[in-house]
């Protein structure tokens, strides 16, 4: 199955049990293809776990989720060692080891579980007694977070949260929306979410993604973009040359899977906010947020 029928056919399916929201669906899908991790952001009961959940369900692949909790510890994601009846070191395997993560709630956690989780998933491998052991192929990590104005939130350090390849920001829902979900929510028990793809697709398709064409301006937009991070007077922090690389994986991920063979500068200025908004530390004096700040360097860039 190609890419761009296999999105088409999820969305479908999504579609059965989310309302509105196609963008985000198309980000989380994007994030599949280009092998990375995603960064739900919004308020409770806005359909972040839903959407997670729902993905996975046409995926026929290993699922796993862990709640952020404050009193959630590293083992309790990565696993742990223990002494068995023979007197011998075993390894019990956590949640992480699977295809698709779901940690609800990241920053409920500690910052050390934020830690480890985090290094997991940018290693793709757990450390246990001294051997190293790979995860599962394909993985892909979805974290769903709350703003930081919800009581017990941590804030998610930057240099940990430049490990996602995109933060996706999901908003209330429109009006419109909103009555669909109750539809949707009234007929639930009766739908089932058909399985679209298996791990093998999944593993095609982000080889054949590696293989799109990313044009010689493309690349110069996507580095002047990013460099402009760094130097506009709104931004103590600006981007990293990760957030360089994240733009050209996610774009060459969603030519993939609009059918196309090349990455266009339309793509680059549809990821913006997603790859940039969280690697980037903004004045609190400056009377911008982060979102006009990418908008304005996308508005003044040729």
């Amino acid at each position: 199955m190609d890419a761009h029928t296999a999105y088409s056919e999820v969305l479908a399916e999504m579609k059965k049990h989310i309302a509105g929201k196609e963008d985000t669906i198309e980000l989380m899908f994007i994030t599949v293809i280009a092998n990375g991790h995603a960064l739900l952001e919004g308020v409770p009961g806005v359909a972040k776990t839903t959407m997670c959940k729902a993905m996975a369900d046409t995926m026929q692949s290993d699922f796993k989720r862990i709640q952020g909790t404050p009193d959630l510890v590293p083992s309790d994601i990565t696993g742990e060692t223990y002494i068995d009846d023979k007197n011998e070191v075993q390894f019990k395997k956590g949640p992480v080891f699977t295809n698709i993560l779901l940690v609800d709630e990241l920053n409920r956690s500690p910052p050390k579980t934020m830690s480890a989780l985090l290094e997991t998933l940018e290693e793709r491998q757990v450390t246990a007694a001294g051997v190293d052991m790979q995860l599962p192929k394909p993985f892909t990590a979805f974290a769903t977070q709350n703003p930081l104005r919800i009581e017990g939130t941590e804030q998610l350090p930057k240099v940990l949260a430049d490990r996602f390849l995109v933060k996706i920001d999901v908003d209330y829902p429109k009006i419109e929306e909103e009555e669909e979900m109750m539809r949707l929510k009234e007929h639930e028990e009766k739908v089932e979410v058909r399985k679209i793809i298996n791990t093998s697709d999944i593993l095609e398709m982000q080889e054949k993604a590696k293989g799109v064409t990313l044009p010689n301006e493309v690349v110069d937009y996507i580095a002047r973009i990013v460099s402009a991070t760094r130097t506009d007077m709104h931004v103590v922090m600006g981007a990293s040359p990760r957030a360089d690389l994240s733009f050209m994986r996610s774009a060459k991920a969603k030519a993939l899977i609009e059918g196309r063979d090349t990455v266009s500068i339309d793509d680059i200025k549809f990821l913006a906010r997603p790859v940039l908004s969280h690697r980037i530390s903004v004045r609190s004096t400056g009377g911008i947020g982060v979102h006009g700040i990418i908008d304005g360097i996308i508005a003044t860039l040729k």
